[in-house]
């Protein structure tokens, strides 16, 4: 970003719903069927849609409706560990082994090695090999596999074929299955599943009646839009809505107040002490390959640092899963934040997902500038 661009966006005047209202349509025209968008700057909060909820009634987007969170649920995850830590109950220098004795091992893993921080900041080294959702790759697989459940430790025990991408703490490598070892952490140390701790602890304090854990079912509560996956079939759009994925790396269920509301409390200091929200916001570098998709990125515990091209930073942590994109920002002061959620995720090619990419990235960065 050059310095007369960067000059021109801070001289731009304030983002406005009509701003807002044509981001959004630039998402749809990106590649998706459709989005809902809240933005909350200091004195006021903007919601728009765009696009259709349904692509066979074409009927609009409900401008509050339910979706999946995905990997946005880490965050939730990544709080309630920081808690039991500032509560004595955990370390976050404890090693996976101290709290799931032999569950990680083989291949050259070793949770005698692996620490709770390396499992919140993706520095394990552990490889994923998620069965599902992730590795459904056309309309067939889905409907073969849509309604398939797996315990975390069917998905640790899949990881464990896998030799390790690196010694822990000497790398970056995004570890769904990581989050599962930490949802079992949270329920060995409080006795408690990993969902209720994150009620207890985050849902039920912040009033936030529209978060709920799916349990077993398929089903998204109403109103909400309908996900669609595009694969590399050439089939179109597909229906994804229906499926189970509830683990501890991207289970719950959400909207737009409600995450926005989470991200504002977050990181005012309302969910955790100084000190843990400190460790929180300490960053590395992710990946070279992910810089691609997150340029300038950078990941703390459960949390994803950005740039924003009118200088500054900003906070948050997007998800992928089948049929939904989510993706969440806060400035640093936490005046101003950002809440997308886009009813598609695209697996046909890697333009095409950058292209989407791109479309919310330009939102984000637009409305985070400029919103008063």
């Amino acid at each position: 970003m050059t310095a007369a661009l960067t000059a021109a966006i801070n001289a731009a005047p304030r983002y406005g719903q009509p701003d807002l209202r044509r981001d959004a349509e630039r998402i749809v025209a990106g590649g998706a069927t459709g989005v809902q968008v809240r933005v909350t700057g200091e004195s006021r909060s903007m919601v728009a849609t765009a696009g259709v909820a349904d692509l066979r009634t074409k009927s609009p987007v409900p401008p509050s409706g339910y979706f999946r969170i995905g990997s946005s649920n880490k965050t939730f995850v990544a709080t309630v560990v920081l808690q039991l830590a500032g509560e004595g109950k955990l370390s976050l220098d404890d090693t996976v082994d101290r709290w799931l004795p032999g569950l990680i091992k083989g291949h050259g893993n070793d949770g005698r090695k692996i620490t709770v921080r390396n499992l919140l900041q993706h520095t394990s080294g552990i490889i994923d090999d998620y069965p599902y959702p992730t590795a459904i790759a056309s309309s067939r697989e889905y409907r073969r596999h849509w309604h398939d459940t797996y315990t975390p430790q069917q998905v640790i025990s899949r990881a464990m074929r896998h030799k390790p991408a690196f010694a822990p703490g000497k790398g970056w490598l995004y570890s769904n299955t990581g989050y599962a070892a930490l949802g079992l952490i949270i329920e060995k140390a409080t006795g408690r599943p990993w969902h209720e701790e994150v009620e207890r602890h985050v849902i039920k304090p912040l009033g936030l009646k529209h978060t709920r854990w799916p349990a077993g079912s398929a089903e998204l509560p109403w109103p909400h839009a309908r996900g669609y996956s595009v694969f590399k079939t050439s089939e179109g759009f597909v229906d994804t809505t229906r499926h189970r994925d509830a683990d501890a790396s991207g289970g719950l269920i959400s909207t737009t107040a409600d995450l926005d509301r989470f991200f504002a409390a977050l990181l005012s200091g309302k969910l955790l002490r100084p000190a843990q929200l400190a460790d929180m916001r300490k960053t590395v570098p992710v990946a070279t390959e992910l810089q691609r998709v997150w340029p300038g990125a950078r990941y703390g515990l459960g949390l994803i640092q950005r740039p924003l091209p009118c200088g500054g930073t900003y906070l948050g942590h997007g998800g992928d899963i089948l049929g939904f994109m989510t993706r969440t920002g806060v400035t640093a002061d936490g005046k101003r934040r950002i809440v997308i959620s886009v009813s598609t995720e695209r697996f046909d090619s890697t333009e095409r997902a950058l292209r989407l990419e791109a479309a919310a990235d330009r939102l984000v960065n637009r409305a985070l500038c400029r919103t008063r």
